[in-house]
């Protein structure tokens, strides 16, 4: 396919703008930094926390908007074996911003945390804090693949380019300018990506609706072809566990990454970071209309009029493609190029996001407070910047390897639904919450999402749940397996929690068992302070709980 050069040079000047709005953002923290006294590694973390409303509304909608989100929904929209129904991404994260809004928000702000890990880091401290960053390491870097995937899909379709080397510029053009300015770049080109994605993703949806190929009869067979509707798909019984899961994954499982709460922490008050989540709540859905209907067109299209011609995308496999597809097949040329331009935006809005997001982590988390105690604060923004530079290169090696979109999204979220969701409802608001129970409930979690299998990993069931199938040679857990890690682990957390509390606070348990030193500071004052209790009494409460 010959490279569209006019749609080629429009797309270069649209990162160029991207990159001049990042070298603003750059400049603008480089003066907020002269005027901050320490912790000039906080500027690029939290901006200072003086993120006003307008832009906290902006960077926190475009992080979600991103290109697993825009192509992931029509994907889901399009596919014969799902439709609308299961384009899960728009409700779920409604639930989202507004669970997180009234729930997170404050208690998050209030204190004062730098990131998402600070009150693991409080309660359990550092080795602890390490662990429990594996897992929301690696999903930031399955949600970069995610997004860098994409849009290497949607420029080698519309442009003629290489996916590789549009994967290549584009993950090079989120890395210079987050690597330059932090949270400020990233906030500041969120803005000016939203726009962009709101207006463009609008325009092309008339025309893809008035294609002469779309006549409301499609050539592909659907399960619900029969009903008039074969873009809005069915939900059988059997399928329920299914769709409950993924919808709880993308609801519940999106409040423990730490890219929320950097945009939480950057408000100016928790009032503030409630109202930024309520109002993103809203844009969001909003944003995600545009890929349900192009979903909805590619669905009804009779592709034989096309020069895409038959069989139609699904039966190519090519449905994780479906709306570069449908922009170049049912669209004109220079709207398909504001389609493409549409989903860089979106691409570099939430990479730029989770690059930070690890960067953030690991500065604040793992080597200031471990690695490195004395470091000064020129070296922490250095180690800023290199951690984003291998997320990035790390995302972008694994976008090469894998061509659903869908899959890479889902599955970036899994581990913390499964295990860092629980153990932050924990750390927040259980106050027993101790290092052992967190232990517990994290190899639990692991151990029983990993038992469970993952076709897109390679990686076999050991458990087969109720209602499982075999599909193309892979076995699909329909039960809502994933849910049933996160709620074991959390029963798991507060049970160990609460009977080690009790052990050592009635001395039943040895005060040297405490090998996690996880009740020496806790409990030697209440040891000093509180009388004998009788043994009988001890054994009492301790059977109630049971």
């Amino acid at each position: 396919m010959a490279v569209d050069v006019p749609g080629l040079v429009a797309v270069v000047v649209f990162y160029i703008l991207i990159l001049l709005s990042g070298i603003w953002g750059f400049r603008k923290s480089r003066k907020v930094e002269k005027t901050c006294d320490g912790n000039k590694s906080e500027i690029a973390i939290v901006g200072g926390r003086n993120i006003n409303l307008f832009v906290g509304v902006f960077t926190m909608t475009a992080t979600w908007v991103g290109g697993g989100y825009i192509m992931g929904t029509s994907e889901a929209v399009y596919s014969p074996v799902k439709g609308l129904i299961w384009a899960l991404g728009l409700p779920a994260y409604v639930v989202n911003f507004v669970f997180g809004g009234l729930v997170f928000a404050k208690p998050m702000r209030s204190k004062r945390y730098v990131t998402m890990l600070d009150p693991f880091q409080n309660v359990y401290g550092n080795t602890f804090t390490a662990i429990l960053l594996l897992p929301v390491f690696l999903s930031d870097i399955l949600w970069v693949a995610a997004i860098l995937a994409a849009l290497g899909g949607t420029m080698s379709i519309i442009l003629g380019l290489s996916s590789t080397i549009a994967i290549i510029i584009s993950a090079v053009v989120s890395i210079l300018y987050t690597f330059l300015g932090g949270l400020y770049s990233v906030a500041y080109t969120d803005i000016i990506q939203l726009c962009f994605i709101f207006v463009s993703m609008w325009i092309c949806v008339p025309f893809l609706m008035l294609s002469p190929a779309v006549t409301g009869n499609s050539q592909m067979p659907h399960n619900n072809q029969s009903s008039g509707t074969p873009w809005f798909g069915e939900l059988e019984l059997e399928d329920a566990g299914r769709w409950t899961d993924e919808f709880l994954l993308l609801a519940l499982g999106g409040l423990a990454y730490q890219a929320f709460y950097q945009r939480i922490l950057s408000a100016a008050s928790a009032v503030q970071a409630q109202i930024t989540c309520l109002i993103a709540a809203v844009l969001v859905f909003i944003l995600g209309i545009p890929s349900v209907i192009i979903g909805m067109v590619a669905a009804a299209a009779d592709w034989n009029q096309t020069s895409y011609g038959l069989p139609p995308p699904f039966e190519r496999g090519d449905a994780g493609k479906i709306l570069p597809l449908a922009l170049q097949n049912l669209a004109p040329v220079w709207v398909s190029v504001l389609g493409i331009a549409s989903v860089a935006a979106a691409v570099m809005s939430s990479m730029d996001s989770a690059l930070l997001s690890s960067a953030s982590m690991f500065t604040q988390n793992i080597y200031k407070t471990t690695l490195r105690k004395q470091a000064s604060e020129r070296e922490l923004q250095w180690v800023i910047r290199l951690t984003v530079l291998l997320v990035g290169v790390g995302g972008a090696g694994l976008s090469l390897a894998d061509d659903s979109v869908l899959a890479f999204w889902l599955l970036s979220g899994d581990l913390l639904y499964c295990i860092v969701f629980p153990q932050l409802v924990c750390v927040l608001f259980f106050r027993y919450a101790n290092t052992y129970g967190a232990l517990c409930g994290y190899i639990l979690g692991l151990g029983l999402r990993l038992m469970s299998g993952e076709p897109v990993l390679g990686i076999p069931p050991l458990l087969l749940y109720p209602g499982w199938r075999e599909e193309n040679g892979d076995i699909v857990q329909y039960f809502p397996f994933r849910t049933v890690a996160m709620l074991v682990s959390l029963v798991c957390i507060t049970a160990v929690s609460t009977l080690l509390d009790l052990g050592f606070r009635y001395r039943l348990i040895p005060q040297s068992w405490d090998i996690l030193k996880a009740f020496e500071e806790k409990h030697e004052i209440q040891l000093e302070e509180m009388p004998p209790v009788p043994v009988e009494e001890a054994n009492n409460t301790v059977q109630t709980i049971l």
